[in-house]
């Protein structure tokens, strides 16, 4: 089957929210078959997250209370785009920077994913940055964030143990791992 033909046209949207970091539409579809269907849309400007590793293979990572899960999370330093056409690059700068008073001389994209291409336009860039160099970190007035290094391995461990389970610090490790193996 071609993929045109599997093409879903938008007909309408319909502004159902608008928040600080997302907005909500209902859009009507028109499906392959002429049919129209319903989709609910998140609308997100987009983020960066880094997997900032120093000279002996550790990586840092930031914990902090998420409300959505009810829990303390472990993840890879990270922050949402000002706007949707902020360079990802200088966000995963900033965002380390401001979350574990980190910069880095070497940066290398490792992947742009799509968290939740169902309902969601999030796409969230990941970044390896090395040659590391410890500044002060700068929080934003509503981020309680602790933040340390963790050897590589046993942040991969926990990945196959189900503890460590964020989806983008999940998919930065995984590929920083294979980008180091191949070095």
């Amino acid at each position: 089957m071609k993929e045109t033909a599997l093409i879903e046209t938008v007909v309408s949207r319909e502004e159902k929210y608008r928040g600080g970091i997302i907005d909500v539409e209902k859009w009507q579809v028109r499906l392959p078959n002429g049919d129209i269907a319903t989709r609910d849309v998140v609308l997100h400007n987009g983020a960066s997250a880094v997997v900032a590793m120093d000279n002996q293979n550790r990586i840092a990572m930031v914990r902090q209370f998420r409300c959505p899960v009810d829990r303390v999370t472990l993840e890879l330093p990270a922050g949402k785009l000002d706007h949707k056409e902020e360079d990802p690059l200088l966000c995963a700068k900033r965002e380390l920077e401001e979350e574990t008073g980190l910069r880095a001389a070497c940066w290398q994209k490792l992947i742009d994913v799509r968290t939740t291409p169902a309902f969601c336009t999030e796409k969230i860039s990941i970044y390896l940055a090395t040659d590391l160099s410890q500044h002060q970190s700068h929080t934003d007035e509503d981020e309680f964030i602790s933040a340390a290094f963790y050897p590589l391995s046993d942040l991969l461990q926990m990945i196959r143990e189900g503890s460590l389970s964020d989806g983008k610090t999940v998919t930065g490790l995984l590929l920083a791992k294979d980008v180091l193996s191949n070095k």
